[in-house]
């Protein structure tokens, strides 16, 4: 009787090392499909964009896709979160011992809501307010991003919500920066963000420093 071979052991009974590339290749798998998505979403919209679609964009079965996403619902939600979460992610990167340059970190965080992940989600938002079964996933799902990009707004920014009036600054930046990516959309808004995000910094620099203070100070 010949050895038995890795391929004939029963799967349960094979080391962990056999098993770790199928693993890589289903996560390299499900991250293709989820970037595929939103390119999909931003690009054609939600009507555009089914299954079908994003798989072949991805270069995947749709039997494939569904294995990791059984539902539309469910790979166009995950998409929009994970590349949210990734935004997130490279925003800290950027900055990595906090926002020393303000102006820098309000740019960063406006360029968020300019970008293809912006209007993917806008596509998301709007397909959600028709689609029943979509609405209430997507509420929950703009709930939790909302959050870790406020959280991220008040860590880069060095901002203490905890003092009065700073959480609502900060979220009313938040707002003003999807008003600017809504703008964009249309036309190329570059100057007139780059005006408002500097008076922004402004604001903030008087609000989180007390410059009005020292100013005042001075001028005496």
């Amino acid at each position: 009787m010949g050895a038995v071979t890795a391929a004939d052991r029963p799967s349960g009974d094979r080391p962990p090392g056999d098993r770790v590339p199928k693993q890589d290749r289903s996560r390299a798998t499900r991250q293709r499909l989820l970037e595929a998505a939103v390119a999909c979403l931003a690009e054609h919209g939600w009507a555009g964009s089914t299954v079908s679609v994003v798989a072949e964009r991805a270069g995947v079965s749709r039997g494939a896709a569904q294995h990791h996403f059984p539902t539309r619902e469910d790979l166009f939600t995950a998409a929009v979160e994970y590349v949210a979460e990734e935004r997130c992610l490279a925003l800290r990167a950027l900055f990595p011992d906090g926002g020393a340059d303000r102006r820098a970190v309000l740019t960063a965080l406006v360029d968020v809501y300019t970008g293809p992940l912006f209007r993917a989600a806008l596509h998301l938002w709007v397909a959600a307010s028709n689609e029943e079964q979509l609405g209430p996933r997507v509420a929950e799902l703009e709930g939790r991003v909302g959050r870790e990009t406020h959280r991220v707004a008040l860590e880069l920014l060095g901002a203490d919500e905890s003092v009065p009036g700073v959480r609502e600054t900060v979220q009313g930046l938040l707002d003003m920066a999807r008003g600017l990516g809504l703008a964009n959309l249309l036309t190329d808004d570059t100057g007139r963000r780059e005006r408002v995000v500097t008076q922004w910094a402004g604001l903030l620099d008087v609000l989180l420093d007390g410059r009005p203070d020292r100013r005042a100070t001075t001028s005496r």
